[in-house]
């Protein structure tokens, strides 16, 4: 998992390179875990991490990486094994945007923008969750955003595809669901 994580990292930088934009940017997250019995709450977490676009006129992709840190708190639960605090999940998000400028375009002054996408979350380290998760978590997503000259502001919602765990043989896990608020910078290259 760490060769392909650093591979994805090498790629991406890789491409960043040839980019129009480099992205820099920092927010926050709410995320909730839930099945059919058992839900953790989200509570604020927070990213931080740098996104790249290409693309002319109204189309345009943006990779992204962010290091990601996901608070939950147990709220209520039926599941009789299930012993959690306040647990954290922090690793590396990487969310692929394929957007669209719904008024403007990636040279005006202020432009509304739509995208979407899928996205992958890498687990490197928790806390008060036990052994048994899933390293990796894929999702997919979408969101609208909006560019201010220099500055830009995403709001998006994922969903995830995968469980976060499956080792439980007593509880269904089920998946992360999360809402993501970004600001930052668009630096022209």
């Amino acid at each position: 998992m760490k060769t392909l994580l650093a591979f994805l990292c090498l790629l991406f930088f890789s491409y960043s390179l040839s980019a129009q934009r480099l992205k820099p940017s920092g927010g926050l997250n709410f995320s909730n875990v839930s099945s059919s019995e058992d839900v953790l709450n989200g509570k604020s977490g927070w990213q931080i991490g740098l996104g790249v676009e290409f693309g002319e006129g109204k189309m345009y992709v943006e990779p992204g990486i962010y290091y990601t840190s996901k608070n939950l708190e147990f709220s209520q639960g039926s599941s009789p094994n299930l012993q959690v605090g306040f647990p954290e999940l922090n690793g590396i998000r990487i969310p692929l945007n394929l957007g669209m400028y719904l008024i403007g375009n990636s040279e005006s002054l202020v432009a509304w923008r739509a995208f979407g996408g899928p996205s992958v979350f890498f687990l490197l380290d928790q806390k008060d969750f036990g052994d048994e998760l899933q390293s990796t978590n894929w999702g997919v997503f979408a969101g609208t955003g909006l560019n201010i000259s220099f500055l830009f502001i995403d709001l998006s919602y994922e969903w995830s595809v995968t469980n976060i765990s499956t080792q439980f043989a007593s509880i269904d896990f089920g998946r992360t669901n999360g809402f993501f608020a970004n600001a930052g910078f668009r630096l022209k290259l």
